[in-house]
């Protein structure tokens, strides 16, 4: 109770604070855009630019900041009653520092290893079936755009086969490959295929009619019309594929590691949950949604640069 007491006095001070000094930020930011809009020969045009620069980089900063202190506090004070369901994130952190936080890299054998080898053996299944989706995505959703025949022949096949949820894969994989690693990555695989397959499709199909025109002029051959018009017209369309396709990649594995066992942030989870862990479940959730956004952006960093570049 002493611990309720002190959290509801910080957060009643702190509360009022933050929220004025982000409408504080919102107003400046706004008055800063209107005045940095006006066309000025000086350098104070040149530092209004940069006084507006920053205080968007605080914006960006200081109220996610906010947001999730908030939502810290809010938990620490519905979950620090005697008998509640889930630790306080207080509780979360003793219980979790020494060693998951204080050192992620341990390993003491078996499947007794850091976060960080946990998530990295995630990682490496994630890489080896997006990388294989990629492949057979990007090139089968060429060949199928090209093709009328063939896409009218393949697109109920893939538009049944799509809406398959991910673990109904998982069974038959193991019943074909015998073994957990190889099914976990052919369910990544089967996962990212088909974001990455229709969207390529979408973007070959797309393309316009005055380059296919132009190509019939010239009587452009077939491997340079590939790479002259159907590959660059189809890049903006790929990447968004691949984006999509990452992100269920990540979430997939997660829930098939907890059915195929062995070493992974997934079967890390499940394996907390049996032993009733639930502050390291709390980190690990971190641990995996902050990697996911990190797949996210890396994606589509890679994807601003190879679309910009193509432009």
């Amino acid at each position: 109770m002493p611990l309720l007491h002190f959290a509801l006095k910080v957060g009643c001070h702190l509360f009022p604070l933050l929220i004025r000094l982000g409408r504080w930020l919102l107003s400046q930011g706004a008055s800063l855009q209107a005045h940095a809009g006006i066309p000025s020969a000086t350098s104070s045009g040149s530092a209004w630019r940069q006084r507006v620069r920053i205080h968007q980089a605080l914006r960006r900063i200081l109220l996610p900041a906010t947001a999730i202190f908030i939502v810290l506090l809010l938990w620490q004070i519905l979950y620090s009653r005697p008998g509640a369901n889930l630790p306080t994130p207080l509780q979360v952190w003793q219980d979790t520092w020494d060693p998951l936080i204080k050192d992620p890299f341990f390993d003491y054998g078996g499947n007794a290893k850091g976060l960080f080898w946990q998530i990295w053996a995630s990682l490496q299944r994630v890489f080896i079936g997006f990388f294989l989706a990629s492949l057979v995505g990007v090139l089968g959703g060429m060949v199928i755009g090209v093709n009328r025949w063939l896409h009218e022949a393949l697109d109920p096949i893939v538009q049944v086969l799509r809406t398959v949820p991910p673990l109904a894969w998982l069974p038959i994989s193991l019943a074909a490959f015998r073994d957990a690693n190889p099914s976990a990555i052919f369910v990544i695989f089967i996962t990212a295929l088909w974001p990455i397959l229709i969207n390529t499709i979408a973007g070959v199909q797309r393309i316009p009619q005055d380059y296919r025109n132009v190509a019939r002029i010239v009587r452009m051959s077939g491997w340079k019309y590939f790479f002259k018009i159907v590959f660059p017209a189809t890049v903006p369309y790929i990447f968004t594929g691949l984006r999509i396709g990452v992100g269920l990649s990540w979430l997939a594995i997660v829930a098939a590691e907890m059915l195929v066992g062995g070493v992974g942030i997934g079967f890390f989870i499940w394996d907390a949950w049996n032993s009733s862990r639930i502050s390291e479940i709390i980190v690990a959730l971190i641990y995996v949604g902050l990697v996911g956004l990190l797949l996210d952006r890396v994606t589509a960093w890679i994807g601003s640069l190879v679309v910009a570049e193509d432009h």
